[in-house]
Formats: structure tokens, sequence, C-alpha cells
């Protein structure tokens, strides 16, 4: 049979592997920061028992290029909650330092997920160490605690229905209904570690965490302003701006209606149908490209 299948010019495909090559080191270097190589080798090389066997769905997901939408999602939506708000901004130095907080994350997510329980045990005590301090008051009185279980959950729950949104439209391979299930299941067993009393533990539960909260929360100066920062104001190249830009609308699309009056940020459906969407499998699908293979 004779193969019909185009090829490119020797010289073409050089470049193209340069590109990818160059590409995937500098998003690995943002995401995961000066320690990366070393990390990855505890993650992926070290030997031991796992939390999780290899087609669990939770590796399916947080493996997948959809999580850079998803995280940004999680992040917005998290703000939303005045007390949590008030942790992050007077505890995370997210603007001084937001590819650190990136990077602490990314850890957290891969060694939970694919590392030896030992490692992923030491992230999560770490973790509950560096939450014990933060606390303090709001502007209008009220006491908040990064180790208070009921914002724990809240970061939870908004943090996994952000992935999840993420993965069903943008994953390579979006989950079914069990598989959905799974996830949250899966998830579960992270958040009980941290101490998070009650995660949900399938998608109609994680609805239902979800919905709950809503009357707590609140677009505050401090979550609008957190929202200009990530979505305006990134501190990345002008290169990256473009591609940073078309991530934030996909993220922002993802976002439900309710969350985005406080926030002040469009409702656009026919765009984010269409134009957004489209941008959203571009930007994950060339993130794909550039971290795999």
């Amino acid at each position: 049979m004779v193969d019909l299948t185009p090829r490119l010019p020797g010289a073409v495909t050089d470049r193209l592997a340069i590109l990818r090559s160059r590409a995937g080191s500098a998003v690995f270097s943002r995401v995961a920061g000066d320690e990366g190589s070393g990390r990855r080798a505890r993650v992926l090389g070290a030997e031991g028992p796992r939390w999780f066997a290899g087609d669990a769905p939770i590796r399916r997901v947080h493996g997948d290029a959809s999580m850079f939408v998803g995280g940004l999602r999680a992040l917005l939506l998290q703000s939303l909650h005045p007390l949590a708000m008030a942790g992050v901004a007077g505890h995370s130095g997210f603007r001084g330092d937001p590819w650190g907080r990136l990077q602490r994350t990314s850890y957290f997510l891969a060694a939970t997920t694919f590392g030896p329980a030992d490692e992923a045990q030491r992230v999560i005590e770490r973790i509950r160490r560096a939450h014990a301090p933060v606390q303090g008051v709001t502007p209008d009185g009220r006491r908040y605690s990064a180790s208070d279980p009921h914002l724990l959950r809240w970061v939870h729950v908004a943090e996994i229905d952000s992935f999840l949104a993420a993965h069903d439209r943008y994953g390579k391979e979006p989950l079914d209904a069990r598989g959905r299930d799974g996830y949250v299941a899966d998830t579960a067993r992270v958040a009980r570690e941290l101490g998070i009393p009650d995660p949900p533990e399938t998608a109609a539960e994680l609805a239902e965490q979800l919905a709950g909260y809503r009357p707590e929360l609140a677009g505050t100066p401090e979550a609008r302003d957190a929202a200009r920062f990530l979505l305006l104001q990134p501190p990345l190249p002008l290169s990256a701006r473009v591609p940073y830009a078309v991530l934030a609308a996909a993220s922002v699309g993802l976002l439900p209606r309710w969350a985005r009056l406080p926030l002040r940020l469009p409702w656009l459906p026919v765009t984010e149908a269409t134009v957004v969407r489209a941008g959203g499998t571009l930007i994950t699908a060339g993130i794909r490209w550039v971290t795999t293979g």
C-alpha cells in the first residue's frame, strides 16, 4: 500500500522539535520552578506505593493540559469567599511571588496524585504547618483562619469543581459520569488528609456543597483586585501575553454566571461558545503538545 501521509522536510521537522523542546522547558520552568527536576524525580522516579493507581480518574484529570484553564478558574472562584480571600490577600504574597505560589500548588498536586505515599504525606504535613499561622481579622471584623475546616472545604470544592469543569470541556479524554464520580472520590482522599471534614464523594455532592457556600460569597474589593491582577496584569513577558489572554478568556468562560457579576466579569454567551471555546481548545492543545512526547 502506498503511504500518502504528507511528510515535512527534515529541516522543518528539526525546527519544530527545537521549538517544542524550548516551549516545553519554558512551561515546565514556570510551573515547577528551579527545583523542578529534583521534584520530578521525587514524584515520578521514586519507588514505593502510591495513593492512586495508574488508571485512577484523578491521574487523568491532573495530568492533562486542561489544568491550566482549571487552575485559573479555581483562583477566581475561590476569591469570592471573603474569609478565604482575606487570608490570601494578607498572607500568601500572591502579588509579590505569584510564580512561587503556583509552583507550590503544582507540586502539591503532583506529589499527592502521582508521588509515593510517603512524599504525598510529607507535602500534606508541610501544608498543614504552613496554614497554622495564617489567621487574622477581615476589614468588617470577622476572624479567619486558614486551618478552619469550613474554609478548607470551600477551597477544595471550588478547586475540584474547576478542574473537573475544565477537563470536561478541554480535556483530551473527558470522563464519563462514572469517571467524574471517581475523580471526586479520589480527591476526597486528599481532602481528608488535609483535615477537611465530609468532602464530596460524587459529582452530585460536589455541586450540592458548592451551592451551599453561595450565601457566604461576595465580590469584595480584594477579590476584584485579585481578578484584575490574574486576568489583566500577569507578570509575564510580552511574548506570553497573547497565549495567556486566551487562557484567561477560557477560564472566565467556564465560570458560572452567578460568579461573574461579583467580580465584574462579562457574560458573552455567543462569543464564549464560539471564539473563546475555540481559543481554549487551541491553547490547551498547544500546551499538551509542548509538554508531552
